[in-house]
């Protein structure tokens, strides 16, 4: 799914600046980073919903639950060969849980991807694409320690223009 609409939770100032923190070290080691994409659009996040199309839809009641607490436990690796994707997996709080089930029950049901999916979820930050696995102990050593911050606002992404419109 390239041409695609997600719904992403946006974090709180200083979360933002420790995962942007971890992209910078990341680029300034030569290793794959978000931090190497400038586009505006470009921000950490924590994705609620993925699908191939998604009418627009009012998320009142998911809006109402923010803010919501966002906690960087440990990093993940989703490999794929002899790549993967590198980011922080986010502690499942009930409230982030809860969120996620209003952004899906305003959305209605759908093609969800598999990893946004209710029940199939996996609450993180990606730091990394196609990061090379034999740097992966090279990489965890360049990312700081567990944050704890807040999930702010929603906002809506549509990769086929390259767009992103605030829900707050």
């Amino acid at each position: 799914m390239s041409d695609v609409v997600s719904i992403e939770l946006l974090l709180d100032p200083d979360t933002e600046a420790r995962v942007r923190a971890d992209w910078h070290g990341l680029a300034a080691a030569g290793m794959s980073s978000l931090g190497a994409y400038h586009s505006p659009t470009n921000r950490p996040h924590v994705t609620l919903l993925v699908r191939p199309e998604l009418v627009t839809f009012a998320f009142h009641d998911a809006i109402a639950r923010l803010p919501v607490p966002v906690t960087l436990a440990e990093p993940v690796v989703f490999g794929h060969g002899d790549r993967g994707v590198l980011a922080w997996r986010v502690a499942p709080s009930a409230e982030l849980v809860a969120l996620h089930a209003a952004v899906h029950a305003a959305a209605g049901p759908g093609a969800d991807a598999a990893h946004t999916a209710p029940g199939d979820w996996t609450p993180h930050v990606t730091l990394a694409r196609r990061l090379r696995l034999d740097t992966l102990a090279q990489a965890l050593a360049l990312l700081g320690g567990p944050h704890v911050g807040l999930g702010l606002s929603l906002r809506r992404w549509d990769a086929a223009s390259a767009t992103v419109t605030d829900l707050r």
